[in-house]
């Protein structure tokens, strides 16, 4: 199983969600950003290294969400989400196909991947 963090980044009261370009895994689903902890290394800052490396932005964990633990079949991720606030940058996509900051009402319009639809249900106690 491999130990995933994601970031739910919070921009002026709206959530940023990324989508996964055609060469991931889950090509094009929609996902709150992040990526695989190193070795020895704690969520809050393995969430903070991916989100500079995969979109080029300073953010800052807030709190944790939760966390779950999903089988897509040919690989399994726990899943741990925080909520973060974006702090400086400007986005520059290195990994992500695509963008966007929206509405939490409007989160479940988009073809999110499966681990991380458990958050958007327990975000609506934190935004």
């Amino acid at each position: 199983m491999v130990e995933v963090v994601c970031a739910v980044i919070l921009k002026e009261d709206k959530i940023l969600i990324a989508q996964r370009s055609e060469e991931m895994k889950l090509p094009l689903k929609w996902e709150f950003p992040g990526g695989k902890l190193n070795n020895g290394e704690d969520e809050e800052r393995a969430i903070v290294r991916e989100i500079k490396e995969e979109l080029n932005i300073e953010i800052f964990p807030i709190k944790r969400i939760s966390s779950n633990i999903h089988d897509y079949g040919t690989f399994k991720i726990k899943l741990t989400a925080y909520l973060c606030d974006y702090i400086s940058g400007e986005i520059k996509l290195l990994e992500h196909k695509d963008f966007k900051f929206v509405g939490f009402e409007n989160l479940k319009n988009y073809d999110l991947a499966e681990a991380d639809i458990p958050f958007i249900e327990k975000l609506k106690t934190f935004v």
